[in-house]
C-alpha cells in the first residue's frame, strides 16, 4: 500500500461529501498556509475559545498554528508534552484537556465513507475527539483518505504505527527495527485502542481541515 499517495479528485469530492452528511464540518485546502488561515479566520473567530489542548499530530505541528495559539495571552493553553512536566503532570494535564473549549489533532485514516480511524497508545488523543472538548478541529492531509475500514487499520498497522515508534525511540517497541507491526506484547507497546468515528455528535461539534497535501504518517 502505497501510503503517501494523493488520491483522486474524484475520491477526494466522495469523501468531503460524506463526511458532511455524517455531520462533520469539512474545509478543504490547499495547503498547510490555507489550513492555518481558514482556522484563525474562519473557525477560531466563530469560536472563540479560552481553553485550547491538543492530542499529537504531525500534520497541526506543520502548521504554525499551535505556535500562535501559546503566544496569545488571553488563552489558557493545556500543554501535555511539555519536557518539563512529569509522566503524571502530563497525565493530569490529558484528563483536564477533555474540559478544554477547543481541542486539536489529526487522525490517522479517512475512509471514504466519511468514518474517522485512529490507534492510540494511551487514548488521551481518541478520547478528545469522541467525548469532553467543545468543539474539536481535526487537520489531515488527503494521503490518509482510504476506500474502507480493513484499508485504514491496514494502513495503521503497516505504516504509521511503526512510523510513529521511531519517533519515541525510548519506548523500544519491535516495529521499530524493521518497520514491521508483530501485533506484540511490549509493555510500551503504542497500539491499544482503536476508535471509528462514523458521525460527529452532536452534528457539527468535529471540524476536519482537509489538506490536498501528502503530510504525517
Amino acid at each position: 500500500m502505497n501510503c503517501t499517495i494523493i488520491p483522486t479528485q474524484d475520491k477526494i469530492v466522495k469523501t468531503i461529501d460524506a463526511l458532511k452528511n455524517n455531520g462533520f464540518d469539512v474545509w478543504f485546502v490547499q495547503n498547510t498556509l490555507e489550513a492555518e488561515e481558514v482556522f484563525f479566520e474562519e473557525i477560531f473567530n466563530s469560536l472563540v475559545p479560552k481553553v485550547i489542548s491538543w492530542g499529537d499530530s504531525l500534520t497541526l505541528h506543520a502548521t504554525k498554528i499551535l505556535e500562535k495559539i501559546k503566544l496569545m495571552p488571553e488563552i489558557k493553553v493545556i500543554n501535555t508534552f511539555h519536557e518539563g512536566l512529569s509522566w503524571r503532570e502530563q497525565i493530569e494535564n490529558r484528563k483536564k484537556a477533555l474540559h478544554c473549549d477547543l481541542f486539536l489533532t489529526g487522525t490517522n485514516a479517512i475512509t471514504e465513507k466519511g468514518q474517522l480511524i485512529n490507534l492510540d497508545m494511551i487514548g488521551n488523543r481518541v478520547a478528545g475527539i469522541a467525548f469532553g472538548p467543545r468543539k474539536v478541529v481535526i487537520l489531515v492531509g488527503v494521503n490518509k483518505i482510504v476506500e474502507g475500514l480493513d484499508d485504514a487499520m491496514t494502513r495503521i498497522k503497516s505504516h504509521a504505527a511503526p512510523l510513529n515508534a521511531k519517533r519515541h525511540p525510548e519506548l523500544v517497541v519491535p516495529c521499530q527495527k524493521d518497520g514491521k507491526c508483530i501485533d506484540c506484547n511490549s509493555p510500551k507497546r503504542l497500539c491499544n485502542i482503536w476508535t471509528i468515528t462514523e458521525k460527529s455528535y452532536p452534528v457539527g461539534r468535529i471540524t476536519i481541515v482537509l489538506i490536498n497535501q501528502s503530510l504525517g504518517y
